[in-house]
């Protein structure tokens, strides 16, 4: 490739869309796990820190590559990458506080090739200025980082990171595929775990190294074996036998779904994962619980379950709700019906009334 260095990760289907991220200033080198996330992903990918022309061609001409091409570019790298896209060679283009681009804008976004660019502080000022001139070019901002904040080192910023990669993603899957159907991979999920209880099988729907975190109680596992630990001794077999799932909504990103639903149980037995230490009482109980599932692929990568447990305490009567600003069913009534009553624990509501 020009004499230049370079990186090759292959998805475990050995065959997908092609992606090119060029490298900025730290080269290939510090972009390799970055590679093997987007290989995850379904792409065969390339780093590189050379020039776009030799970079398509030799991704091209690989056997493993099977549909269109997108490009990353980081840094000094995104030069590559937005001359890429703007000459056709390949179909978008994600731009990464990018340098040296300003010859390549007027023709971002144009012939049907999408761009996005991802700004740190410093660039956010001078592409507003230019925004007039890009109608067709979106970008996003993120406050309070530096350039550098999707690479190692000391400008990496997790948070940012997570953000821009997730966007990334929804621009690689709407233009090159491939495309997962992330509703059923989840609903087998959940089926495997409160209908067959199998937790040998539930695994299989994960990644090799998942990571699962009940919020409230901060149960559940970080990688495979802690988490099949997990599953088999203390999440299967204390759910309650009657434990239902009632959907109230869910969302479906490029990555995740987002899952809010009821959760309705007999607390029958000692709940390890929801209510650790605590004998059953024999009560029933309705809470409101949001999922936050991501995905690498068509595998679980992550798991945040989110619950009030203050209003489970109320309910297995461990919690007064006398005592404390908090509720128990009410708060899984109102989730699912709009019109019950607000701000009953709000004393000073009728204050307010005809202000």
């Amino acid at each position: 490739m020009g004499g230049g260095r370079g990186y090759l990760a292959i998805p475990a289907s050995g065959s997908g869309p092609g992606l090119l991220i060029f490298a900025g200033a730290g080269g290939a080198r510090n972009l390799t796990a970055l590679a093997d996330l987007y290989a995850e992903e379904g792409y065969v990918t390339l780093v590189v820190d050379d020039s776009y022309a030799e970079a398509v061609k030799a991704l091209n001409t690989r056997r493993e590559t099977a549909g269109q091409i997108g490009a990353i570019g980081l840094g000094t790298g995104a030069k590559h990458a937005l001359e890429a896209v703007t000459a056709g060679a390949v179909a978008c283009a994600a731009i990464y506080y990018g340098e040296g681009i300003a010859p390549f804008l007027d023709k971002a976004g144009g012939q049907g090739r999408p761009v996005i660019f991802h700004l740190a502080d410093p660039d956010a000022v001078t592409f507003e200025a230019l925004r007039p001139r890009f109608p067709a070019v979106e970008a996003f901002y993120y406050r309070g980082v530096a350039p550098g904040f999707a690479e190692a080192g000391e400008s990496f910023d997790k948070s940012s990171f997570t953000l821009a990669y997730t966007r990334t993603l929804e621009l690689l899957r709407r233009v090159l595929g491939p495309r997962y159907d992330l509703d059923k991979i989840w609903d087998r999920h959940t089926e495997l775990e409160f209908a067959t209880r199998a937790a040998d099988e539930t695994m299989l729907t994960m990644v090799p190294e998942p990571y699962v975190n009940h919020v409230p109680v901060m149960t559940g596992g970080t990688g495979h074996a802690e988490t099949l630990r997990f599953y088999k001794h203390h999440f299967i077999p204390t759910a309650p036998q009657d434990a239902r799932l009632v959907p109230i909504s869910r969302t479906v990103g490029a990555d995740r779904v987002v899952d809010e639903m009821l959760f309705c149980f007999t607390h029958d037995n000692e709940i390890d994962w929801m209510l650790p230490g605590v004998k059953p009482t024999g009560r029933k109980v309705e809470i409101p619980l949001v999922a936050i599932v991501r995905f690498r692929g068509d595998k679980i990568y992550s798991e945040h379950i989110y619950w009030d447990q203050a209003s489970v305490l109320v309910q297995v009567g461990l919690l007064d709700p006398k005592l404390y600003p908090t509720a128990g069913i009410e708060t899984a009534r109102k989730a699912f019906d709009e019109n019950e009553p607000s701000n009953r624990l709000m004393a000073r509501w009728k204050e307010s009334e005809g202000k």
